[in-house]
């Protein structure tokens, strides 16, 4: 029988932030049950200093789910939603805490199909990990998840807590939850040029990415963020401090020819800014193009 302080957690999508999760929770003595697309024996993430190793198996079969857990962590791409779907009906009942560890802003509304009587506590991700051509995780910095103030965030905290996994929550969620999407809009520059972070130096991209995350900055503020001037700088600033080599999730989907998150990290902009008369001129050139390469046809 599991109690508030040993809760069963399952954690659907062993990537890169699927990875990182599991291997906290496994550091400290709670091991989560891994399901994903992909059979491994045991999942291995990689950070400055050491490594965990996470004994599987990762299981693939929804079908032989036995019983619904406490708390789901998601970590599936925006793009992977409708196929995780079995997973989330094995898996959850009307009492299930789900944990959306996803970029963009949208992340209820994503989930409330599948969803429909679980409550959905969405995050913002803050840390970097990246997937090696080995199958492990190479995490390149500290990391923290930002959580809504919510009486459901309250069970992720306490799954968390004493990890190597941070967790913040927020009062004013909507304003952390955009300043993070800006940061993932202007990445997306990445697809277009094929390049790293080190690209960011550039004084024509530093041109360009600011103008670009004013206009985001903009339509934030219309759907009730409160994020300051500096914030476009901020970002840049952090871009040109980050290692050259740096990668984004949706630079590593363009160049394996997977389907891109383009329309929860840039394409939201755009929507949001019709919507609100916002006028966003730089989205509705960097969208179709990122919509293409996700997308084609060609």
């Amino acid at each position: 029988m599991t109690t508030p302080d040993n809760p069963t957690v399952a954690v659907v999508g062993p990537g890169a932030i699927g990875t990182t999760v599991a291997a906290a929770l496994h550091e400290v003595g709670r091991s989560p049950t891994i399901f994903g697309r992909t059979a491994h024996e045991q999942l291995e993430l990689r950070f400055d200093g050491g490594r965990i190793v996470v004994p599987g198996p990762v299981r693939t079969d929804p079908r032989e789910v036995g019983a619904t857990f406490d708390l789901v962590f998601v970590a599936v791409k925006s793009t992977q939603v409708e196929a995780a779907a079995p997973w989330l009906s094995a898996l959850c009942s009307e009492k299930t805490i789900v944990c959306v560890l996803q970029n963009g802003v949208e992340q209820k509304k994503i989930f409330a199909p599948y969803l429909p009587g679980s409550p959905v506590v969405p995050s913002v991700v803050w840390f970097p990990a990246q997937r090696e051509p080995d199958a492990s995780v190479w995490l390149r910095g500290k990391a923290r998840l930002t959580l809504p103030d919510t009486p459901e965030t309250h069970a992720v905290v306490r799954a968390l807590s004493g990890t190597r996994c941070s967790v913040e929550v927020a009062a004013d969620f909507t304003s952390v939850a955009w300043r993070k999407l800006l940061q993932n809009a202007v990445a997306g520059l990445m697809v277009l040029a094929g390049r790293r972070a080190g690209m960011f130096t550039r004084s024509d991209i530093t041109r360009l990415s600011l103008a670009y995350l004013q206009e985001c900055l903009e339509v934030a503020r219309a759907e009730g963020a409160k994020l300051s001037d500096e914030v476009p700088q901020e970002i840049v600033n952090g871009f040109h401090s980050s290692p050259p080599d740096l990668g984004t999730s949706i630079l590593a989907d363009r160049q394996a020819g997977r389907p891109l998150e383009w329309d929860i990290r840039n394409g939201v902009v755009q929507r949001y800014g019709r919507l609100h008369g916002v006028p966003t001129p730089i989205s509705d050139l960097v969208v179709p193009l990122l919509a293409a390469a996700s997308d084609g046809p060609g």
